[in-house]
């Protein structure tokens, strides 16, 4: 089912573990649910801007397991990151060309 491939399989689950340890470390306290996860359907009094962070991070974790979804291999972290921060210096270069930097800074 699609809900194994995105979060039951084995093979995906260190990716979720570690998308959600690194959100703990940034004091993002939420449920390990894939509803939050793979819907975005997050808790009403989470800010806008966790919102924005948690949406990048699910993204690019999303991104990193379709990349290799038909080969039998985890995940690698590496990837994630770097998927992580093409998305930030994509958004970063977006906010420069509509000269939107300082809400970008702030977020």
């Amino acid at each position: 089912t699609l809900l194994h491939c995105w979060w039951e399989c084995k093979l995906v689950q260190p990716l979720w573990k570690t998308a959600w340890i690194f959100l703990k470390e940034l004091k993002v306290e939420l449920l390990f649910d894939p509803v939050i996860q793979l819907l975005g359907i997050y808790p009403k009094e989470i800010s806008h801007y966790i919102k924005k962070t948690l949406a990048h991070t699910y993204m690019a974790a999303q991104f990193t397991i379709a990349k290799i979804w038909d080969q039998p291999k985890c995940p690698l972290t590496n990837e994630w990151i770097e998927k992580m921060w093409y998305i930030y210096i994509m958004e970063y270069y977006s906010a420069i060309k509509r000269n939107e930097i300082m809400a970008f800074t702030a977020t």
